[in-house]
């Protein structure tokens, strides 16, 4: 578990552009808020881990540039960000959270990157009283809500991909399906929500199969699909596991249609897929193609301004997983900004966690959040779109041209 800490100042996203709280360099800050992340910056995710790191440096850097952050009395504030790494493994993300709440005293926490280590830290924040948001997509991490009163998350549920691949897989007029799983929680909650979203549709899942994130070949499970009556694989997954999964798939000459979901959002997957990536369809959220995005939508001008932030400070393509840490910081950034000086550590915490749970209309990357005391997720399907990657690129595909 290693340790990075970021010193800077407040700045907020309000509506559809960026709003400063004043360049205030030379004031004095009343009081420090600590925000603790971690991320899977190295290990099987890291994938998805650096750019959430990297989105969070950027906020870093934009903090220091506003000049404060201004509480509802407007007492000024500094914010210290903390970065762990959780190797992508769950024993280091529990070590992570505990040493964020006990030696640190954050007040809130970002992270983790997957559904398997953000399950690990559920019952610590929730023992502990610490609001935290997931970056990661299992239904699991936020339900039921009675037992995840402190635990929130910015990206899509597989729930809500699963319902928009099975409009597509209807207006495409497919009747069997093969369904294949990374074997850990990310992939069954998944593989679950699509079971779900095909009932009373008529369509089928005629072959189930799983494989674990780590293999480096996945051949027996794609020749018994192969040899399935399976019209269209679905695939629940990551990189580098999915990026395999597309490669074989092509290496063993299976014709029917590949459909992922939102987990192979960015640019790793076309790298280490090659050309075998080539027509994959999948749910995601709108960012990777926000240029094709019609002016009326409300996201847009929010998912331009980041993505021009952010390939300029990262020197990386665009990337989602960074938009849901960059989502994350924002709704915690807003809390603050509610409260007012000599609240304590506790009130703070609570503070914080009320604003997000009574959040409306808030424009993020990931969608525009409503959350609620019953739903601490905030999206619904509406807030994807459906992308088929094209030449190597990611290409808007309208339910027009389904």
């Amino acid at each position: 578990m290693s340790r990075t800490i970021f010193k800077g100042f407040g700045f907020l996203l309000f509506g559809l552009g960026w709003v400063l709280t004043g360049f205030l360099e030379n004031a004095l800050a009343d009081h420090t808020y600590k925000i603790g992340t971690m991320y899977a910056i190295t290990g099987i995710a890291s994938s998805l881990g650096v750019p959430e790191r990297d989105a969070t440096l950027m906020v870093q850097k934009q903090l220091q540039q506003a000049g404060g952050i201004k509480g509802s009395d407007g007492t000024l504030h500094s914010v210290e960000i903390i970065v762990y790494d959780t190797r992508s493994e769950g024993n280091e993300a529990v070590k992570a959270v505990k040493r964020l709440i006990e030696e640190d005293q954050v007040v809130a926490i970002v992270g983790p990157s997957r559904t398997p280590t953000s399950l690990a830290v559920v019952p610590i924040v929730e023992e502990a009283r610490v609001p935290l948001i997931s970056v990661a997509s299992s239904s699991e991490i936020v339900t039921p809500v009675e037992k995840r009163h402190w635990v929130f998350k910015t990206p899509h549920s597989n729930s809500h991909v699963a319902e928009l691949q099975a409009q597509y897989l209807k207006t495409k007029k497919y009747t069997k399906v093969a369904s294949l799983y990374q074997n850990d929680s990310f992939g069954d909650d998944s593989r679950k929500a699509l079971a779900a979203a095909l009932k009373e549709t008529g369509i089928r899942i005629v072959r189930e199969e799983k494989f674990e994130a780590t293999d480096k070949d996945v051949t027996p499970q794609l020749v018994n699909i192969k040899g399935s009556e399976a019209e269209v694989l679905i695939v629940h997954a990551i990189p580098p596991g999915a990026s395999i999964i597309a490669r074989q798939f092509h290496d063993l000459g299976l014709k029917i249609p590949q459909m992922h979901n939102h987990g192979i959002g960015n640019k790793r997957f076309i790298e280490l897929a090659g050309e075998a990536a080539e027509g994959v369809v999948f749910p995601i959220g709108k960012m990777l193609v926000a240029e094709q995005l019609p002016d009326t939508d409300p996201q847009k001008p929010v998912l331009l301004n980041f993505i021009k932030d952010y390939e300029a400070f990262s020197k990386n393509p665009r990337n989602t997983f960074a938009g849901h840490a960059w989502d994350g910081m924002q709704l915690i950034l807003q809390a603050l900004s509610k409260i007012e000086k000599g609240a304590s550590l506790e009130e703070t915490r609570r503070r914080i966690r009320d604003s997000i749970e009574t959040t409306q209309g808030f424009i993020g990357l990931d969608g525009v959040f409503n959350f609620s005391p019953q739903d601490h997720n905030g999206l619904s399907s509406q807030d994807l779109v459906l992308v088929r990657i094209e030449n190597g690129a990611w290409k808007y595909l309208p339910p027009d041209q389904w």
